[in-house]
């Protein structure tokens, strides 16, 4: 496997114990992480967007976000870019999280 896919896939699981505290599903079935790029030193770029503009727990779950992500195993830096374009809906979110959220 390559090894920038295995780094990515960690990620991904990693991101999927981040939760809004609000919301019952975690922040990659949301929806709300928009690109992970890991370059050539594993560095980690991850935009992501809230659920609406003034999300008042936009702070702790980048933060959360950011330690998680650190954590795993070979990474060096991760940057946590919090992006508004394209505005996030619920048509964003993994069949999942519509299930859990009882959106079907």
């Amino acid at each position: 496997m390559n090894e920038f896919l295995s780094t990515e896939e960690s990620v991904i699981q990693m991101l999927r114990t981040v939760f809004d505290p609000e919301i019952p599903v975690n922040v990659y079935d949301l929806g709300l992480v928009y690109k992970i790029e890991v370059d050539d030193d594993k560095n980690v770029t991850i935009d992501m967007t809230m659920t609406a503009p003034s999300c008042p727990m936009a702070d702790f779950i980048l933060e959360d976000v950011k330690e998680k992500v650190e954590s795993i195993d070979g990474v060096k830096n991760v940057e946590v870019n919090l992006v508004f374009e394209p505005e996030w809906n619920k048509d964003m979110m993994s069949e999942e999280a519509k299930l859990e959220l009882g959106l079907l």
